[in-house]
């Protein structure tokens, strides 16, 4: 196959790889990357970073998908041309439930559609939901590595400050459509947000993919509107990685012993 136009990857760079780590952040790829044997970097286009690298001779990509629905699906879409067919989100992100601490981790399981890209893919009737054998990984890595995980939903938006409910804006102004939004949300038991699962999530089930999502949590915004201290911040995106890491070893070998199911679950 010719190669994958914004990627600029190819199935001979790929090396049959069926598993990509799919951080937001380009400079996230790296870090991520040094937790797999033999890394390097393969390309780097606009937004999208790759590495390849192998989990116990098995190769597992890394690639960075910007911010955002659009982004991801372009990134996903040309992956899947290539062989890839699961796909880990490691995020940061911003709880909205009291009882999530900073540094836990958010392992979502489905996602509020409040972004734009999924409805390319389907209608919004149609579930934004995680895989669940990339969903049990993730719960039984984070089980595995005793980090403090939540399972549950999402929600995505395609903004940051006014599909989010923030007032910390340049105008500090959010229409009146989203006005009391953010309560409503956490009345609904949704855990946090951030800006792509739905798109992932919905993509992957409407497409034959296999999808997950496990972010850590840099803000709580019932305490705080604010990123915390950078140590925090740091402590979070590495129980995300090492979690997002470990899931992609399960899975691989899961995947060899035609396996499905969680063997443990999670701590909350």
């Amino acid at each position: 196959m010719s190669i994958a136009h914004h990627l600029q990857l190819d199935t001979d760079l790929i090396r049959g790889a069926k598993v990509a780590l799919l951080p937001g952040d380009p400079f996230r790829v790296p870090n991520i990357a040094k937790h797999l044997d033999d890394a390097s970097e393969l390309a780097h286009v606009r937004e999208f970073m790759s590495y390849l690298g192998t989990i116990e001779g098995d190769p597992v990509l890394v690639v960075s998908t910007g911010c955002g629905g659009p982004s991801v699906s372009i990134c996903v879409e040309e992956l899947a041309q290539i062989g890839v067919d699961t796909f880990i989100r490691v995020g940061s992100t911003g709880a909205i439930q009291e009882f999530i601490d900073v540094s836990d981790v958010v392992i979502s399981n489905a996602a509020v559609r409040l972004d734009g890209a999924s409805k390319s893919f389907a209608p919004i009737e149609y579930p934004a939901v995680s895989h669940i054998n990339v969903t049990c990984a993730l719960m039984d890595a984070a089980h595995n590595l005793d980090i403090r995980a939540h399972v549950g939903i999402t929600a995505s938006t395609d903004t940051f400050y006014q599909g989010q409910e923030r007032y910390d804006s340049f105008k500090g102004y959010v229409p009146k459509h989203l006005v009391g939004s953010l309560t409503e949300w956490q009345q609904l038991n949704v855990l946090n947000y951030e800006m792509e699962a739905a798109t992932l999530f919905t993509m992957c089930s409407a497409l034959g993919l296999k999808s997950g999502a496990v972010c850590g949590v840099v803000a709580n915004r019932t305490r705080s509107e604010k990123v915390t201290s950078k140590e925090l911040f740091l402590k979070g995106e590495q129980n995300a990685i090492v979690t997002a890491v470990q899931a992609a070893r399960l899975l691989l070998a899961r995947r060899a012993d035609r396996k499905v199911g969680c063997a443990v679950g999670s701590k909350t």
